[in-house]
């Protein structure tokens, strides 16, 4: 199966980076997620609807050196490259877009514009470090992106499509309309051609009951009628059963249209059904005060902080008599994220949840944990352990470093061990398989 790179895009536009454009640019969360969910197909449509420009394919393969994702909010804005880009890919179709997303995501046409920039220098420094990790050269990059070319169309969410962008499948696509017209009249031609000749045997085989009848008359004074009707009745019955699959053939013929990489699709699909997984909605939830002795820390009710005080404070851990009492209870992450493929760089906004924890086993300094990590069905699950454990020791590291270290037992990483989302489910639906966790610990 071919990558879908829109997954590994995903990865630097997660909630924190989503909570920061709303923050920056003065629109809801849910605002920013929508508008996202619909520009990331359509860059990477417009991409891999230039898969083989020399300037597309020089552009990503610099992304990576550049440090766009370093500074998505900052440095997408005014970057010539990404300028340039647009203009290369959309041409004067970038105002409709921008306006398409506007309208569809609630959001000013000036956000919409910033965040177009943003997506299109999170996708292209997300596949230029691809190409660089995986020693890609710009033939690499173009067969990656012409793989893209099947899958865009189902993953705009409800509510858009290429048309509404002013960017018609038949325009980007070419390929697939003509390949549609062509199947369409073969198989047009072959049923006209077998309904032809069924209608010729028919006809042939009338005329020579005709002749046998006459005959027969000729020959026998009138004879007896079964000798002439009984075949009549069998040519009819047969004719008309003919006749029969024909029509069914006519009305079941589904018209095929094939996309760049030999796949088919079925055509009545293409429009009727949409993939609603490229948008990421997340529940809006606002941080609170949490109460740590005294000490207000920001977190969300019920979430990690909340609960592993409210534990703490009940003396469960206390009354914990070994480790066996404790190890089915894990507290996940609400805020700390890694970047995609990373162990060592974590997304914006997540130092502020790990001094959450330092703040809580300083208060409870008798209090033990231990760190898992843990990844989707998706990827080598030998590389999958691995990175999750690199992740694990990474946060024992930094609590190690914040003074708490002796109070840290353990990080391990489980891979997908423990992952139930299937493989083949949308990213949205395997990110909950995708997190850290802590556990107390004896």
């Amino acid at each position: 199966m071919s990558l879908n790179v829109i997954d590994l895009i995903k990865g630097q536009l997660g909630p924190a980076l989503v909570s920061q454009a709303a923050s920056q640019f003065g629109e809801s969360e849910s605002g920013i997620s929508k508008a996202i969910g619909g520009l990331l197909p359509a860059v990477v449509g417009g991409l891999a609807n230039n898969a083989d420009n020399p300037g597309v394919l020089d552009a990503i393969t610099k992304a990576s050196s550049n440090g766009i994702l370093g500074n998505l909010l900052g440095g997408s804005s005014n970057n010539p490259i990404i300028t340039s880009l647009l203009s290369s890919i959309f041409g004067d179709k970038v105002g409709g877009l921008v306006n398409s997303i506007a309208t569809f995501s609630g959001i000013s046409n000036n956000s919409a514009g910033s965040l177009l920039n943003l997506v299109t220098g999170a996708t292209v420094g997300t596949v230029g470090k691809y190409a660089a990790d995986n020693n890609l050269g710009a033939s690499g990059i173009s067969s990656l992106l012409n793989d893209q070319k099947g899958i865009i169309s189902s993953l705009l969410p409800a509510g858009l499509s290429l048309a509404s962008f002013g960017l018609g499948a038949e325009n980007w696509f070419g390929q697939a309309k003509e390949t549609v017209s062509s199947v369409t009249s073969t198989a047009k031609d072959n049923l006209a051609e077998g309904v032809a000749t069924a209608k010729e045997n028919v006809s042939e085989g009338a005329r020579e009951i005709r002749e046998q009848f006459n005959n027969n008359n000729n020959n026998q004074g009138g004879g007896s009628i079964w000798k002439w009707l009984l075949p009549l009745l069998l040519l009819i019955a047969a004719a008309y059963f003919l006749w029969k699959q024909c029509d069914k053939k006519q009305s079941t013929t589904t018209t095929t249209a094939a996309d760049s990489t030999g796949s088919t699709t079925d055509t009545a699909a293409v429009h009727s059904s949409t993939d609603t997984s490229a948008t990421v909605t997340t529940p809006a939830r606002t941080d609170e005060n949490i109460d740590l002795n005294g000490v207000a820390l920001k977190g969300y009710k019920g979430g990690m902080e909340d609960q592993m005080i409210a534990f703490l404070k009940s003396d469960g851990y206390k009354n914990a008599a070994d480790d066996a009492a404790l190890k089915d209870k894990w507290y996940d992450f609400d805020h700390v994220n890694f970047k995609m493929g990373s162990a060592t760089e974590l997304e914006a906004g997540s130092q502020g949840q790990l001094d959450n924890l330092v703040a809580i086993l300083k208060a409870f300094p008798d209090a033990k944990i231990k760190i898992g990590g843990y990844t989707d069905k998706v990827g080598n699950e030998a590389s999958n352990v691995k990175l999750s454990k690199a992740r694990a020791e990474y946060i024992k590291a930094a609590l190690v470093k914040a003074g708490v270290g002796a109070q840290v037992l353990e990080a391990e990483g489980y891979g997908s061990k423990f992952a139930k989302v299937d493989a083949k489910a949308s990213d949205a639906e395997r990110a909950a398989d995708r997190k850290m966790a802590v556990r107390f610990a004896k």
